[in-house]
């Protein structure tokens, strides 16, 4: 839920920056019965919510579609999973959902595929990518939605005292730490390993030196590479002082505090974080997060999803509302900020071509090669809630990396079960 705040409040939440593509008539789909959508809700000091964004992106729908009423439901982020589990379980369930998980429901044969509710065109137009991760045994369930990728902010004017320069590896990455830490700079790397996202950070690294959470056949932590990765973490950086007092309790939401407040060298983050440092003047800027040798790693791709239930029998009515929300206009006219990417080719296509979102540009170039947590394994959540509470005590000092990973195994075959 803090890490939702912080996005909101740093870049306000825009509810179709993330979308773009071709929509279906709604000729066939009109009815006297409303649409129910189920969304998550954000604390009000947050200023410009995606409650707005919702109210505005609704009341133009229904200009475009008289016959079709939408009834809109806000329920607090930080209980919407559960509140969805709960409707769904009491065969209550929306006609479309947010959430942070849809495999479950996917599994259970509870939702439309995705080319049950878009016209070929529409269906074909998201970045592969994300379509491939919002996918259970090859369709698409899951629909994705404010969208990201992270690169490594880092603070100008720390590097430039210290002379460096943005690291192309992890041997030149562990040596920019030392010589921030020269100049006095509490933690030169934020290594994010509390309980809030542990496992996007996780996830960054492991890519970078070509491992994972799973394989073709499943979950597969304890690889050597893994164990190779999260050992190097916890000798180059841990042990030596290079990532903080405790990384494993470094939330994301505090690293972006610390990062603004000249406390953090680097770290990996998202777009949304420019809007903060923008505002504040602050002099900051990104590189491509960098494989273990040299090059560019696989970036981690991130987003909600929406789903649309079988329940009520709402198929066309549903694919209308979300082919509009998907629709190149829609995207036009609420997005375009940093809390969210496009998760369209077309939408991509035309900010990238636009000069006003060049800052956006080179996240929006490595969305085709990003890659995902196990969203579409049922039993992810419960892994993932292993995950966060474990994995930053691999990279401890004294901590061991193959133990770990090895729990986690034994969590993910028990949780499949």
């Amino acid at each position: 839920m803090r890490r939702r705040k912080f996005l909101l409040h740093t870049a306000g939440l825009t509810g179709a920056t993330a979308l773009g593509a071709a929509g279906l008539s709604a000729c066939s789909a009109e009815t006297d019965t409303p649409l129910r959508l189920l969304v998550a809700s954000y604390d009000k000091s947050v200023g410009s919510s995606l409650g707005d964004q919702w109210d505005s992106l609704i009341g133009a729908f229904k200009k475009a579609h008289p016959g079709i009423d939408v009834d809109l439901e806000r329920v607090p982020f930080a209980k919407l999973d559960r509140t969805l589990a709960r409707r769904v379980k009491d065969g209550d369930a929306p006609d479309i959902a947010q959430s942070n998980l849809f495999a479950p429901y996917a599994e259970q044969d509870k939702l439309y595929g995705a080319s049950d509710l878009f016209d070929v065109r529409t269906e074909g137009d998201f970045i592969r990518s994300y379509a491939e991760a919002g996918m259970v045994d090859r369709v698409q369930y899951g629909l994705p939605f404010l969208a990201s990728t992270p690169r490594l902010f880092y603070n100008k004017a720390l590097f430039k005292q210290a002379r460096i320069k943005a690291p192309r590896s992890w041997a030149e990455l562990r040596d920019a730490a030392v010589a921030l830490k020269a100049i006095g700079v509490p933690t030169p790397y934020g290594l994010q390993l509390g309980p809030e996202a542990a496992e996007d950070e996780a996830l960054a690294w492991l890519l970078a030196d070509g491992g994972g959470y799973a394989a073709l056949t499943g979950y597969d932590f304890a690889t050597p590479s893994n164990i190779d990765t999260l050992t190097w973490l916890r000798d180059n950086l841990v042990t030596r002082g290079l990532a903080g007092a405790d990384p494993k309790s470094l939330t994301r939401t505090d690293a972006y505090a610390q990062f603004l407040r000249g406390k953090i060298g680097m770290m990996i983050a998202h777009p949304v974080l420019m809007g903060a440092a923008d505002q504040a003047k602050f002099p900051y800027a990104h590189a491509p997060f960098p494989r273990k040798l040299g090059g560019t790693a696989p970036p981690v791709g991130l987003n909600d999803w929406l789903m649309a239930f079988k329940q009520n029998g709402r198929r066309e009515q549903c694919g209308t509302f979300l082919s509009y929300l998907y629709g190149r206009k829609s995207a036009l006219a609420y997005g375009g900020s940093q809390s969210a990417l496009p998760v369209t080719s077309s939408a991509s296509d035309a900010l990238r071509k636009d000069p006003k979102q060049r800052p956006m540009w080179d996240f929006i170039d490595q969305m085709p090669q990003a890659q995902f947590q196990p969203t579409n394994l049922g039993s992810w959540p419960e892994v993932r809630s292993a995950v966060r509470r474990h994995i930053g005590e691999a990279v401890a000092k004294g901590g061991s990396p193959k133990a770990v990973l090895e729990a986690l195994d034994t969590t993910a075959a028990q949780a499949e079960l």
